[in-house]
């Protein structure tokens, strides 16, 4: 009988040889991918007992291709590519990474919210352009930190986290989060039951939401419409949480002061695309996860949870579990 073997989909720009050591030393066949494309998967994952997963999308459709995948690991905190309700319809395991880069997130959420209030690209444009301290004011002072509220969306281990970090800087933080109950919300963050009212209080406004069909879209045109004037907006969570067309008339209407986008409904997107040549528009490459430390976690983590699967029957950091009672019950 041949060793069991994982697939590797899609390892963007990861590097998963430490993660393949791992597995072969636990007594796995690795194969590597570089697709996203259903077909190659199908073909490389044939007789796969797990795979390992970047952004290829897993739906009904590729798992009745896979008859022997039994586990999915994510690379990643999100596992909306992954039809979880069908993995568990079908009794498979689903693995996150619920707090490989929490850190690494929540600092580049911070400074990208700091670039915005204090105009750090302006100031080093108008630098660039030989002008100095009376051009840069020309176009707008920066607001004082400390006078500004911090509004998150979501409240999650990102979210806690850049709160700890804003705390000292902002003069308020506040959040809106529905699922964390009232004994678990942290000290020194002010709890919105409402996302409007949360809007209509906040200054600096960040995401940290999963995708889901609820929080699709969750920043439209009514969001915007409830920020303060000269609101400022952080994304870098998932970029379908936003309704593109709905940022950039916030922004050229004035509503928007600026928006910082590490994440964006198409990645990387095209030339043309309109977000990427708005002057008030901040964008990194999906990078606010990345650090030496979190980039061999993103593949070395998934490793760990396929061995302990395949070793004691349980991964370590399980979304969906066969082993509930019910396939309601199967998403944790």
């Amino acid at each position: 009988m041949g060793r069991p073997v994982v697939v590797f989909t899609d390892t963007e720009d990861l590097d998963p040889e430490p993660a393949a050591r791992m597995l072969e030393d636990a007594g796995f066949e690795v194969r590597v991918g570089d697709s996203r494309d259903p077909d190659v998967i199908a073909s490389l994952a044939a007789d796969a007992v797990a795979l390992i997963v970047g952004y290829a999308r897993v739906d009904a459709a590729l798992l009745d291709r896979l008859p022997g995948v039994r586990m999915i690991a994510t690379m990643s905190a999100g596992y909306d590519m992954i039809d979880t309700a069908e993995a568990a319809r079908r009794g498979l395991w689903v693995t996150n990474l619920p707090s490989v880069a929490t850190e690494d997130v929540a600092v580049h959420a911070f400074a990208c919210a700091l670039s915005l209030v204090r105009r750090l690209p302006q100031a080093d444009a108008v630098v660039r352009a030989g002008g100095w301290n009376e051009e840069f004011a020309a176009g707008g002072l920066p607001r004082r930190a400390s006078e500004l509220t911090l509004g998150l969306v979501g409240l999650g281990r990102i979210a806690r986290h850049l709160a700890t970090l804003a705390a000292p800087v902002f003069g308020r933080i506040a959040a809106h989060d529905p699922h964390t109950a009232q004994a678990d919300w942290p000290a020194g963050v002010e709890r919105y039951d409402d996302l409007d009212a949360l809007a209509a209080a906040t200054d600096v406004l960040s995401l940290h939401v999963p995708l889901t069909p609820a929080t699709r879209g969750i920043a439209d045109a009514r969001l915007f419409g409830r920020l303060r004037p000269g609101g400022l907006f952080v994304n870098v969570s998932r970029g379908e949480l936003v309704d593109t067309a709905a940022l950039l008339d916030a922004l050229d209407s004035g509503r928007l002061a600026g928006a910082a986008l590490d994440v964006l409904p198409v990645e990387p997107p095209p030339p043309g695309d309109p977000l990427r040549g708005h002057p008030d528009i901040r964008l990194s490459p999906h990078s606010a996860y990345l650090s030496d430390t979190s980039r061999r976690a993103y593949v070395c983590k998934p490793a760990e949870n396929v061995i302990a699967w395949h070793r004691t029957g349980r991964p370590v950091t399980p979304v969906v579990d066969p082993t509930a009672p019910s396939v309601e019950g199967a998403t944790v």
